[in-house]
């Protein structure tokens, strides 16, 4: 094989940036169409986005939402919970966020907490994990049952990907930020994440609601694969709206515009 070729199907292999724009391009028009689907027909939809801390879920997110309207795709982020929110029903705080007719709510990171985080780093006891993993498959199947869509994505990095994101975080201060003291402690524990994941997996998997798992070494191809398939759970249909023609702006007889020195403006620095 020539270099030349060989180069070219490595290039192919890892996704150029320009079939990477290319392709996000087509799916997110695809995304548009979905949204003004649920929109119209009152649809709700639920998406959990789990996974390793620098798996790329947020950049996942990012992507879908960059084109759709706020007020129909939302992101719940929520931080920790609050002492208020210790104290009561688990699922509580996240049951005031679920969706209405005519919403899909984005969680970067949900509920499973509990039988990550809180578990490896010892914020729950023994038996509020056990009551979890018990609880948790039937308040899917509650949601499943009242007509929620709910899709459950786990996005899997390498210990040597994630490695390599934590450093280049370290070294731009545009996404040093992203490096919490959890992040930095979950280096150290791999091994029970890993097995936090593995016991979660079993007990939650279920009919109603599976687990997708999203090999996300690739940003980029991970991406494109996950919104490729979420467009493929979602029954839309395109419903575009006809060509919008713009009316003729309002007559400006009568109307006096006032001093522009009167107007305080931003200083042109560039």
């Amino acid at each position: 094989m020539s270099k030349d070729k060989h180069d070219n199907d490595k290039k192919e292999k890892n996704l150029s940036k320009q079939r990477y724009f290319d392709e996000l391009e087509k799916l997110q028009i695809e995304l548009v169409k979905m949204q003004q689907w649920i929109k119209t027909t009152g649809y709700r939809a639920i998406v959990l986005f789990e996974g390793r801390d620098a798996a790329g879920k947020g950049g996942a997110i990012k992507r879908i939402t960059q084109v759709c309207n706020p007020r129909i795709v939302k992101v719940v982020a929520l931080p920790a919970p609050t002492e208020r929110e210790t104290t009561q029903w688990y699922f509580q705080r996240y049951v005031t966020h679920l969706p209405a007719a005519g919403e899909m709510i984005l969680f970067d990171r949900s509920w499973y907490n509990r039988a990550g985080v809180e578990r490896v780093m010892g914020f729950c006891t023994e038996t509020q994990l056990q009551e979890f993993l018990r609880s948790c498959p039937e308040f899917e199947r509650m949601l499943v049952r009242s007509g929620i869509k709910l899709i459950k994505y786990w996005f899997s990095v390498s210990d040597e990907e994630q490695e390599k994101r934590f450093q280049a975080r370290l070294e731009d201060p545009t996404k040093r930020w992203k490096l919490s003291p959890m992040d930095l402690e979950s280096r150290s524990r791999w091994i029970e994440y890993s097995k936090a994941k593995d016991d979660m997996f079993a007990h939650t998997d279920i009919k109603q609601a599976p687990w997708y798992s999203v090999d996300s070494d690739n940003k980029r191809k991970a991406r494109l694969n996950v919104i490729h398939h979420l467009l493929s759970q979602i029954p839309y249909e395109d419903l575009t709206p006809e060509p919008i023609e713009l009316p003729p702006r309002q007559d400006h007889t009568g109307y006096v515009r006032p001093p522009i020195t009167d107007q305080t403006f931003v200083p042109e620095i560039y």
